[in-house]
């Protein structure tokens, strides 16, 4: 049976990047720099509540390492599923490799197993690797010490949720890419009257972009409320 499709692509989101990335802690992004190019043999660890950043920079580091020329990987451990030998197996010949969210296998014991061999193999090959993880080590639920073990001698970098100046700033940054005009009064409205989830807050930018366009409008208030009363589409 083949391995089912993952996305191990070759090409990086352009917005996921470490220059459009918002809110990093001091000195994180300089390390996962030098991770990426491979000036620095440190494993990571990145820890964080959802939609702090991981994924964005676990691709980041991909991309980076890929414009070094370096082979990275990006596997997310939930399209893994119970495939999980088939897919890192398919990771032979990567020497970057980003896998995204441990909480997918923590507390399922032959899940733990195919990643610890997976982690000692891969150090034993000098290949360098990211993790993610919405909680460290010790939280995780791990029924494999040894895996905990091996889990916290990486590097840990914890990402903090955005704060609303922050997330802000990402909706500024993602409105330029896009060519989107929104003034300061209309950026303020959508930000207090909105979750505090940043992913929520991409999404629905996405769709003012699209719904913009097709209108062929600027978004301004009376823009957003229409499109919120019109709820999800």
């Amino acid at each position: 049976m083949s391995v089912p499709q993952l996305p191990l692509a070759l090409r990086y989101p352009p917005d996921q990047r470490f220059e459009t990335f918002i809110g990093a802690p001091e000195g994180a992004l300089a390390q996962l720099r030098a991770v990426a190019n491979g000036s620095s043999k440190d494993w990571i660890y990145l820890v964080g509540a959802g939609a702090t950043g991981k994924t964005h920079l676990a691709l980041a580091t991909c991309a980076a390492a890929l414009q070094a020329g370096r082979r990275p990987a990006y596997l997310p451990l939930q399209a893994a599923g119970t495939r999980l030998q088939d897919a890192l197996e398919a990771l032979e010949g990567h020497d970057v490799l980003a896998l995204d969210g441990l909480e997918y296998v923590a507390g399922r014991r032959e899940q733990e197993v195919t990643l610890f061999e997976f982690h000692n193999r891969a150090r034993a090959a000098d290949v360098t690797v990211i993790y993610t993880s919405r909680l460290p080590p010790d939280g995780l639920g791990l029924v494999l010490p040894d895996l905990r073990s091996r889990l916290s001698q990486c590097s840990r970098i914890t990402l903090e949720p955005l704060d609303a100046e922050g997330r802000g700033a990402v909706l500024r940054e993602r409105s330029v890419r896009r060519g989107l005009v929104m003034d300061e009064a209309t950026l303020d409205w959508l930000l207090t009257r909105t979750g505090r989830d940043l992913s929520g807050l991409v999404t629905l930018l996405e769709r003012l972009d699209r719904e913009s366009l097709a209108a062929k409008r600027r978004i301004t208030v009376p823009f957003l409320k229409r499109v919120l009363e019109n709820g999800p589409s």
